[in-house]
C-alpha cells in the first residue's frame, strides 16, 4: 500500500510539471504574439519611408512654414547637383527653402521674402567660396551702407530640422524633427529691445549678434523636445 502511495504521488508531481510546462509554454508564446503585434502597430502607426523624390522634398520642407500659408508658398532648394531651382512658384509673403538632399539630416527654413535680398547673398558668397565670418563681414559693412537691403524689421525665419531623412507620407512629418524660429531685427541690443544676450532656458527668447546688421530674437525648441 506504501508504495501504491508512493507511485500516486509521483504520476501526480509528473502530471502538474508538465501542465506547468505547458502553461508556461503557451504564455510565453502569447506573449511573443502581442510583442509581434505591438511592433507591428507601432509601425504602422510611424510609417516613415526616405524623402527621395521631389514631390517629397517639397512636401516634407513646406512643413517650415505655417499651416495657414503652405499653399502659397515659393519653394526653392538646391538640387542632386548642387544647382539652385525653384521647385514652385508661389504668391503669398513666404520663401521656402528647401532641404539639401546632399546634405545628412533634414534642414528646411521658410523664412518672409522680404528677407530674400539678405538670404540670396548670402547663397551667392557662400557660393564664391567665402567662409561664415568674411558673408558675416561682407554683408555688415554692405547693410551699414545701405547697399544690402536687410528686408522689414520682425521678418520671421521659420527652421525644421533633425537628424533624420525620413518622413511620413501621410502627414509630411519628418522624424523626429523640431522648430527653431528667429526674428531678425537689424542693429538691434539688448537695451533697445530689453531682451538678454544669452538663453535663459529652453525656448526662452534672447538677442543673438547684437548691434550688429545680423541681430536676431532667437526662440529654440523646449528641452524635452530636444533629442
Amino acid at each position: 500500500m506504501k508504495q501504491l502511495i508512493i507511485a500516486i504521488t509521483l504520476s501526480g508531481a509528473l502530471i502538474s510539471c508538465n501542465s506547468s510546462g505547458k502553461n508556461k509554454t503557451e504564455t510565453d508564446a502569447s506573449s511573443t504574439k502581442e510583442a509581434v503585434t505591438d511592433s507591428t502597430t507601432t509601425h504602422a502607426e510611424n510609417n516613415y519611408v526616405a524623402i527621395d523624390t521631389e514631390d517629397a522634398i517639397i512636401a516634407t520642407s513646406l512643413m517650415a512654414a505655417p499651416a495657414a500659408s503652405r499653399e502659397g508658398c515659393t519653394v526653392i532648394g538646391y538640387n542632386a547637383d548642387g544647382e539652385l531651382v525653384t521647385y514652385r512658384e508661389g504668391d503669398n509673403e513666404f520663401i521656402v527653402l528647401a532641404d539639401d538632399p546632399n546634405n545628412k539630416g533634414f534642414s528646411a527654413a521658410c523664412y518672409h521674402k522680404s528677407l530674400e535680398p539678405f538670404m540670396a547673398r548670402g547663397r551667392e558668397l557662400r557660393a564664391e567660396g567665402k567662409t561664415g565670418p568674411e558673408i558675416f563681414d561682407i554683408r555688415e559693412a554692405e547693410a551699414k551702407s545701405g547697399k544690402l537691403d536687410m528686408g522689414i524689421p520682425g521678418a520671421t525665419l521659420h527652421i525644421y530640422y533633425g537628424q533624420n531623412d525620413r518622413y511620413d507620407p501621410e502627414t509630411h512629418k519628418v522624424e523626429g524633427a523640431k522648430y527653431r524660429y528667429v526674428v531678425y531685427l537689424p542693429f538691434a541690443t539688448a537695451e533697445s529691445t530689453g531682451l538678454p544676450e544669452n538663453p535663459v532656458g529652453p525656448n526662452h527668447p534672447w538677442i543673438m549678434n547684437p548691434g550688429t546688421h545680423r541681430a536676431h530674437i532667437m526662440i529654440s525648441p523646449l528641452a524635452d523636445e530636444e533629442e
